[in-house]
């Protein structure tokens, strides 16, 4: 027999694939299950958890949070869509003094945590901070009331600091588009008379319209994700709602209700991103030219130094003033390396990000094979539950993770004590097992993207000849697929390890007693306005997550 494709196929239609395809929709099955849980529990505990807040909420505290985190959010989509769509012009269209260096570098924000940069900025623009003590030197004032300063513990503040941050999100997704475009609907704009400016406002942009969207969308999410920036800040969010009513007034049904409140803003933002996704995909089919074969337009005189300077300034805000403040207070703190706290909360962060890391790749992994395998419903369910684990924020999961782990353990603990008279304890929710369900949750449709992008570059044809050969599926899989697909699954689990270590608003949550990971020790020093304290504990997080950060930024130059 001749191992033609058609004669492959049928071989591997023949050799018990479906009954493997049907195993693996089950697990996906079983993941989105785990994704989708705590939605559920949120809902079940606004609806049954009584309305003995709920006027309180609705007066005092739902609408002016509402109308600060659409502020926030608002203000800071607008600031970081000016900011990446620029600079992502810039460096795609344009040749100018540094070009390549910043291409990559103005990558480095993604590798600052919101909470990290609100510290920094606190301590450069505070009374007592450099920028201010300069002002007083030069001009001989003595004290606040001689000048005027902004504060930067306010919503414009919070704007500055998350946009500082994020604005690499839209950055990415525009500077893909720009590049893909390439130069032909440009040089034809041109030919017609359009100046430079008219084919960026006429013609680059509209065709980079949904890449825009996706980013605002992304940083939308993060924006309303972020908890110990806006509590730093003093600005009173959702979020910040969510975790002051849990924790301070003690309502875990009234933190629900208005939890159930910001999930309709994710969900409406998840329906633009997807929306914007078949977009894109449409956009990028229609794209023929080379994007190695474009010729930049040559900027001259103080245009380029202009550029330069408009792509410099967002590195300088988003990453060096929080690398210089946090790195020159951890350099006079070198001996708190070794400090035991610092070693437990590092220990702490490995171990929750490690066993995060484990559990969102397997279930990534089986939601990508099974994929791979065969499109069904369930495949097709599953994989859009996990991409919505991620747009949910943090403070919301750890509150619809808490629910239902503690009624497993009040559960068992009766059934262990009926049994055996001994008490169990809170084995779920009051250990780290809560955080990694909450961060794998969250974290999974990372892992899945990643192993499903993986996959698409191996040819089905190798699952093919390997079962025509007499490979069963786990053979096939073991011997043949898994070596190819280590690079995917070494990449999506240091992914999900670095963004779990960097995790806040969850952690901060579900955290047990005297239990601190790297994160939530900043945070606390933070709290007590110990900055400097925080400074060795911030610095791990940051090089930590600038390993990423370095990869892209390669693959970025590779590409420039």
């Amino acid at each position: 027999m001749h191992f033609t494709a058609k004669n492959l196929k049928r071989r591997y239609a023949r050799s018990g694939t479906g009954l493997t395809h049907r195993l693996l929709a089950s697990w996906s099955g079983l993941a989105s299950a785990i994704v989708l849980m705590p939605i559920v529990a949120i809902a079940w505990l606004a609806l049954t958890g009584g309305g003995a807040d709920w006027p309180h909420l609705i007066e005092n505290v739902i609408p002016r949070a509402t109308v600060r985190t659409l502020m926030l959010v608002g203000l800071t989509g607008a600031a970081t869509a000016v900011v990446g769509i620029v600079t992502a012009w810039l460096v795609a269209t344009c040749e100018f003094p540094l070009r390549r260096l910043l291409s990559a570098m103005l990558v480095l924000p993604l590798a600052i945590p919101a909470y990290l940069a609100a510290y920094a900025f606190g301590e450069l623009l505070t009374f007592t901070g450099p920028v201010q003590g300069l002002i007083r030197a030069i001009f001989g004032f003595q004290t606040s009331r001689d000048y005027w300063f902004p504060d930067v513990r306010s919503l414009g503040g919070a704007v500055l600091v998350i946009s500082s941050v994020l604005y690499p999100y839209i950055y990415l997704a525009c500077r893909s588009m720009f590049l893909m475009q390439g130069r032909a609907a440009a040089d034809v704009a041109r030919t017609l008379g359009a100046g430079p400016l008219k084919v960026f406002l006429k013609i680059q942009i509209p065709m980079a319209r949904p890449a825009i969207v996706i980013g605002l969308t992304l940083v939308a999410m993060e924006t309303m994700n972020d908890i110990g920036a806006v509590e730093f800040l003093g600005v009173q969010t959702l979020t910040f709602s969510i975790f002051d009513t849990w924790l301070n007034r003690g309502s875990l049904a009234g933190a629900a209700q208005i939890a159930c409140i910001m999930l309709v803003f994710i969900v409406a933002l998840m329906m633009v991103e997807r929306a914007a996704r078949r977009s894109q995909r449409f956009s990028s089919q229609k794209t023929t030219a080379a994007v190695h074969d474009a010729v930049r337009l040559e900027l001259a005189g103080w245009k380029k130094w202009t550029a330069t300077l408009v792509c410099l300034l967002p590195v300088l805000s988003g990453f060096a003033v929080p690398f210089l403040v946090l790195g020159n207070y951890a350099f006079k703190r070198l001996d708190q390396f070794l400090a035991p706290r610092l070693l437990d909360a590092l220990l702490h962060s490995v171990l929750v990000s490690g066993l995060t890391a484990f559990v969102a790749v397997f279930l990534g992994f089986v939601m990508a094979y099974a994929a791979r395998t065969g499109r069904s419903p369930v495949t097709e369910v599953a994989g859009r539950l996990a991409s919505f684990g991620y747009g949910v924020p943090g403070t919301v999961l750890a509150i619809g993770v808490l629910f239902p782990l503690a009624a497993l353990d009040n559960g068992l603990d009766a059934w262990m004590r009926d049994l055996f008279g001994i008490s169990t304890g809170l084995v779920l929710s009051g250990t780290g097992f809560a955080i990694v369900y909450a961060c794998a949750v969250r974290f999974l449709t990372m892992a899945e993207g990643t192993l499903e992008a993986g996959f698409h570059k191996l040819s089905p044809h190798l699952d093919m000849a390997a079962r025509a050969l007499g490979r069963t599926s786990a053979q096939t899989l073991r011997s043949v697929l898994l070596p190819m697909m280590r690079p995917a699954v070494l990449t999506s689990a240091l992914l999900v390890f670095i963004e779990t270590m960097k995790e806040l608003s969850a952690t901060i949550m579900l955290r047990p007693f005297n239990f601190n990971t790297l994160a939530t020790l900043v945070y606390e020093d933070a709290s007590r306005a110990k900055v400097e304290d925080a400074s060795v504990a911030a610095m791990i997080i940051v090089i930590a997550g600038m390993i990423p950060v370095i990869l892209v930024s390669r693959s970025l130059e590779s590409r420039s």
